[in-house]
């Protein structure tokens, strides 16, 4: 596997779980509608300072498209991932989500590119447990129909990861373009509709910043990390975000680490070791 192409995966997995921590502070002062729409028109004005700087080609009209597309996926997934957490069932939403999202490109990974080596094939099954485990290595113990939201959520993040991916032949920087443009159209539009108050307050602008930065460095170094590689493994890769959100959780504000996520993240660094070989 090319070290690069690990190398940038592992940076998308830091700087998504960075985003997602500074989102999450950010949402205890503000509608979280609200932080997602703000942090993305912050990702807009930056990807489009940096294209226009690095003066990338402009993609072709099908790269277009399907960069929207998986602004679509991204505002869906979203939006189901909250309507979760708002039914109080988060503490499924998220393994299961996050479990979906990582197998959707691999399965689509081995019918395009074909079967990676046995001990990539270990390393990504590793990786699956160790997500399920930072996140708090629930138990199912909800009737199905608890899992229709994460489930379509995970496809729907799943269906981000391909669509970026495909999108992102000739340029990396203005398909991702695209993905802002239709997420913000979309999740403002929902939030008009159903009548979120969704401007944040001022004491989450710096959270808010924060977390756009990250994202949009996370959503960069995956599309390089499948570009310089395979789609699958930067997927896996990438889904491990969760430990660098339980990490900086840790650190900043001294939650506890219990030692099921312990043992999540160091299945996550064995699972890293034997991708890369």
């Amino acid at each position: 596997m090319p070290f690069t192409s690990v190398v940038y995966g592992l940076i998308s997995a830091l700087t998504w779980g960075a985003g997602d921590f500074s989102g999450g502070m950010a949402v205890k002062r503000s509608n979280p509608y609200g932080v997602v729409i703000v942090a993305h028109v912050i990702s807009l004005f930056l990807l489009l300072a940096l294209a226009l700087f690095f003066g990338e080609p402009v993609p072709q009209f099908q790269d277009w498209i399907l960069g929207g597309l998986a602004g679509i996926c991204g505002g869906v997934g979203l939006t189901l991932l909250y309507r979760a957490l708002a039914s109080g069932q988060m503490s499924i939403a998220a393994p299961v989500s996050a479990l979906v999202t990582a197998s959707l490109p691999v399965m689509v990974g081995f019918i395009t590119d074909g079967l990676v080596g046995w001990l990539t094939i270990i390393g990504f099954a590793l990786a699956l447990v160790a997500v399920w485990l930072v996140s708090g290595g629930v138990g199912l113990r909800s009737d199905l129909r608890s899992l229709i939201l994460p489930v379509i959520a995970g496809l729907a993040f799943g269906g981000f990861f391909i669509f970026i991916h495909y999108a992102s032949s000739e340029s990396i920087l203005w398909p991702l373009v695209a993905v802002r443009i239709v997420s913000i159209s979309s999740l403002l539009l929902y939030s008009i509709i159903t009548r979120q108050d969704w401007f944040p307050k001022r004491e989450s602008l710096f959270a808010i910043l924060m977390s756009s930065v990250m994202d949009t460095a996370g959503n960069a170094f995956y599309v390089l990390s499948a570009q310089t590689g395979r789609m699958d493994v930067a997927a896996v890769l990438g889904s491990l975000y969760p430990g660098s959100t339980v990490v900086l959780a840790w650190f900043v504000l001294k939650e506890r680490i219990s030692r099921v996520q312990m043992l999540g993240i160091a299945l996550a660094l064995i699972a890293i070791v034997l991708i890369t070989i």
